[in-house]
């Protein structure tokens, strides 16, 4: 077994689906990426059927709140189910160092004591640098600066034991440092804001995220054989994977995904 599970796929201020949060699937276990702004990861993963309690790794890719308060709810319902007994082995947080400051900060004014008391216990925290590599259940990954103009931000790219790769771009345009862990991708997740038709009325440049073109030329200049395109505008949701895969086509010539909330991907 090897998908992606895409808990959410909208950005900071949806309303009609999850923000943008994905775990990969990889025989019992998952690695879960961001966790959306609030305990909706919970109703997701409950939804996903994603079982907690196979959860041991996860990755935080910055400190916005659509992706990093839900990183609060996560660690409240492992330690809980730690001080249960209900879960065995450590779970490990990956993340940066402004992203574990804000992630501890947070959890030290809001959690309960013997919750807290799992911090650095039975849950642990992996500070990452740009360039870093780790071994993580199957994947060899590599975790990189993506030098936001915003807020630090690390994306990260996985080669899977079958010689396939994916890589993650976080949620801001794409900057040509990036190209090393990009290029020639099997699988690339990329944002798009919204259509590129629709760019004078969401102002995603003013945002500074891209529009279905942008992501689209840029898989395609990569040499990417699939591209998925998340952390979107709500406002087509019903019709969003027609509209967003209608104008992508346009530019992108590979496999092209525009998936919906709880959606799963075969990676394989």
């Amino acid at each position: 077994m090897k998908e992606l599970i895409l808990l959410g796929t909208g950005n900071a201020m949806v309303t009609k689906c999850f923000n943008t949060c994905f775990a990969i699937h990889l025989d019992d276990e998952y690695f879960l990426v961001d966790a959306g702004g609030g305990n909706g990861i919970l109703s997701q993963l409950e939804k996903a059927n994603v079982d907690m309690r196979c959860i041991h790794h996860m990755f935080v890719t910055h400190a916005h709140t659509d992706h990093v308060l839900g990183v609060i709810w996560v660690i409240r319902k492992i330690a809980t189910l730690i001080n249960q007994g209900k879960y065995e082995g450590k779970f490990h947080i990956y993340c940066h160092d402004v992203s574990k400051n804000v992630i501890e900060t947070i959890a030290k004014l809001t959690l309960k004591k013997k919750d807290l008391a799992q911090l650095g216990k039975n849950i642990v925290f992996h500070e990452v640098t740009d360039g870093q590599q780790v071994e993580i259940l199957s994947m060899h990954v590599i975790f990189f600066d993506i030098l936001s103009t915003k807020a630090k931000q690390f994306g990260f790219c996985a080669d899977f034991d079958d010689g396939s790769s994916l890589c993650c771009l976080g949620d801001e345009p794409y900057n040509e440092v990036c190209r090393l862990y990009a290029e020639n991708a099997d699988w690339l997740l990329a944002e798009a804001f919204c259509l590129y038709a629709d760019r004078d009325i969401f102002k995603p440049y003013e945002k500074h995220h891209s529009t279905v073109k942008e992501a689209c030329e840029l898989a395609e200049k990569l040499n990417v054989k699939n591209l998925v395109l998340y952390h979107t505008e709500d406002k087509h949701i019903e019709n969003r994977k027609e509209l967003y895969t209608q104008e992508g086509r346009q530019y992108y010539y590979g496999n092209l995904f525009v998936p919906n909330d709880l959606e799963r991907i075969n990676l394989n």
